[in-house]
């Protein structure tokens, strides 16, 4: 789950970390108020909240000199619909801004947490080239990145701290302040149960001040039990409708921008499946994992999100049945074949439990399905028949 980062600015203060003020605002008028509550000559920075990077680059982010000015940047950035390379050509509608107030600053730089699987570790990533793609300084000037692992039973050690502090370039004042930082961040990300904390930049202030500029942050969907203050920071409006409904039936849905909808079970044949109808030249619109213990309701309501899809020109099946029976998937296939009178291709691949007698089912069953003996055969079909 992602918020806001008005949101996770909010968090991130109680645990005593430098963020500059900043409001929300829904109008220009707002926007323009929350400017001149900073002082008369003070700068402030429109920004669009949206749950993506890059809105600097789309033209979410503007520096405004006067509270006049804040107001006309609020009124062109709310209702625009933000494009960055993580929003997709599709883009993001703007319903909110935070307008915070500017810094004088002197240098930015990068400061990320996240979960390291490959090392059952806390990973903590910094880099004297914030405000950047930390992915462009990695390829381009690898020896700037600075990285350590955290063992989470054990906590940010003071060695840890002072390595990454010095390979920074941080002395004196500024290492007190980094360690302040690191270990506010550090502690923040282990409370709240977070998967990402990204600080983007960090900034030096001209009078040597540390400050959080930029926040995003990511949370363990599997803890949030314990953080119902965080539950109710999820912004319905920033996240797909048909992945939304989907989680109402206990399926696994990401959208995508293909053609060839895919309803399988298990993840890992969920993608192999998009990985070979790539392999035959095909573009998956979705990745549908409707799990073990689906059953007729689950399958019709997975051939229902995926019809929402007005990409959809074709249907690929492919079951293994193991705890799921084969003839369980078969019925649920023809009754919403049926129910929702389905216009495009459809072809399905079943192989496991009672895999004759669902095979029986579907042919029996009138309707224009197209059976296939094995995962490659089934790809190539959908592909040929979408083409």
């Amino acid at each position: 789950m992602n918020v806001h980062e008005y949101q996770a600015k909010d968090l991130l203060a109680k645990f005593g970390l430098n963020i500059p003020k900043g409001k929300l605002c829904h109008t220009a008028t707002e926007a323009e108020w929350a400017a001149r509550s900073f002082g008369p000559d003070a700068l402030s920075v429109v920004k669009a909240q949206v749950h993506a990077g890059g809105r600097g680059k789309g033209g979410g982010v503007k520096l405004a000199r006067t509270p006049e000015e804040a107001h006309d940047w609020a009124q062109k950035i709310l209702g625009m619909q933000l494009v960055t390379p993580q929003t997709g050509h599709q883009g993001k509608k703007v319903h909110k801004v935070l307008v915070a107030q500017g810094s004088d600053i002197a240098k930015e730089y990068y400061l990320s947490f996240v979960v390291n699987r490959e090392t059952d570790a806390i990973g903590v990533m910094a880099s004297t080239e914030g405000g950047m793609d930390i992915e462009e300084v990695a390829e381009k000037h690898p020896e700037k990145i600075v990285t350590a692992n955290i063992d989470p039973t054990v906590g940010l050690m003071p060695f840890t701290v002072r390595t990454m502090s010095a390979r920074l370039g941080f002395t004196g004042p500024l290492a007190k302040e980094f360690d302040k930082t690191i270990r506010g961040l550090f502690n923040a990300f282990m409370a709240y149960d977070c998967s990402m904390i990204e600080i983007n930049p960090l900034a030096i202030t001209k009078d040597g001040q540390m400050q959080i500029l930029d926040c995003k942050m990511a949370f363990d969907e599997n803890a949030l039990f314990r953080h119902p203050e965080i539950q109710d920071m999820r912004d319905y409006e920033e996240e797909d409708a048909r992945e939304l409904e989907a989680s109402k039936f206990g399926l696994s849905y990401v959208s995508l921008e293909g053609n060839i909808g895919c309803l399988v079970n298990g993840a890992g044949l969920a993608m192999a499946t998009m990985d070979i109808i790539k392999q035959k030249g095909g573009q998956p619109a979705n990745f549908l994992d409707v799990g073990g213990g689906a059953n007729q309701e689950t399958v019709t309501q997975a051939f229902r999100i995926i019809l929402k899809d007005a990409a959809v020109r074709g249907i690929f099946v492919n079951i293994f049945g193991g705890i799921m029976k084969c003839d369980v998937i078969a019925n649920g296939i023809v009754a919403a074949a049926k129910e929702l009178g389905l216009k495009v291709p459809l072809v399905v691949r079943l192989e496991g439990t009672n895999v004759e007698l669902g095979k029986k089912i579907l042919g029996d069953s009138n309707l224009n399905i197209i059976a296939a003996n094995s995962m490659s055969d089934g790809a190539e079909k959908i592909v040929h028949a979408v083409r």
